[in-house]
């Protein structure tokens, strides 16, 4: 299960909390860093259990599971930038007056709507919930739906990224015809292969490990002849990140 899968795939409590219970392993949601449990963790001279380490690790790494939702695109919350700004004073406990005097807008009454707006979109969102889980139970057996989960780093998510997995097994072994370890055989045209091709690439590359260019061009390589080209590809839809001097790259979570 890649990262991105095991984000989606959360419940609302465990996204919430930034770390998930699996095969005796906590696991952050955030960044995919793994606690074994039975296994002491030393931290700023402190010893944790793993499930401490991880609630830990999200504090010191993260900082709020809160902060790290609430900067994810807007294709992802639903929230515009004034409902984002909003949601981080109320999580400051600002008054509706100190609201309106910290973002220059309306009175405290607006504020007030915008709160109440926000418990409807909360009330909202239960039941879509309910719908889409009873939805799911329904149709486990019989579906053909099941879609492939992109990174959450993706960019400009539009009917490019409407691919089933049936879709995606087809494309792998039309692409890597050595298996999806191995080469790529040529580099697709259309948009919807292009991201399936490049989603099995980046599995190449470790998590929250930095890349030099060089490091970059030596895996790509080993995959396909025209690495530039992959590596651009990596960056413009959102798989990986660079510094400004090019120097270092990584996955981009």
């Amino acid at each position: 299960m890649t990262e991105e899968e095991r984000f989606w795939k959360a419940n609302v409590e465990e996204i919430s909390y930034g770390y998930v219970h699996s095969d005796g392993q906590y696991v952050c949601l955030l960044c995919g860093s793994r606690y074994v449990e039975g296994i002491i963790y030393p931290m700023d001279g402190t010893l944790y259990e793993a499930k401490k380490a991880v609630a830990r690790h999200i504090k010191d790494m993260h900082h709020s599971v809160f902060d790290y939702l609430l900067k994810m695109d807007k294709k992802y919350t639903g929230l515009s930038d004034h409902q984002k700004e909003l949601l981080h004073f109320f999580s400051k406990g600002f008054s509706d007056k100190e609201i309106v005097r910290e973002l220059n807008v309306g009175s405290p009454s607006t504020v007030r709507n915008h709160r109440f707006k926000l418990k409807e979109k909360e009330k909202q969102a239960k039941v879509f919930l309910a719908i889409m889980n009873l939805l799911n139970k329904q149709s486990d057996n019989q579906r053909e739906d099941n879609f492939v989960q992109f990174h959450k780093g993706a960019k400009m998510v539009d009917d490019r990224y409407a691919t089933t997995e049936k879709e995606k097994e087809k494309v792998l072994s039309t692409y890597f015809k050595q298996g999806t370890d191995g080469k790529l055989d040529k580099f697709p045209s259309k948009e919807k292969r292009k991201l399936i091709v490049l989603q099995n690439i980046v599995n190449r590359f470790e998590r929250d490990k930095k890349y030099t260019e060089k490091e970059v061009n030596g895996i790509l390589k080993t995959i396909y002849n025209d690495f530039a080209t992959i590596r651009r590809y990596l960056i413009e839809y959102g798989f990986m990140e660079r510094s400004r001097d090019c120097r270092e790259y990584w996955i981009k979570d």
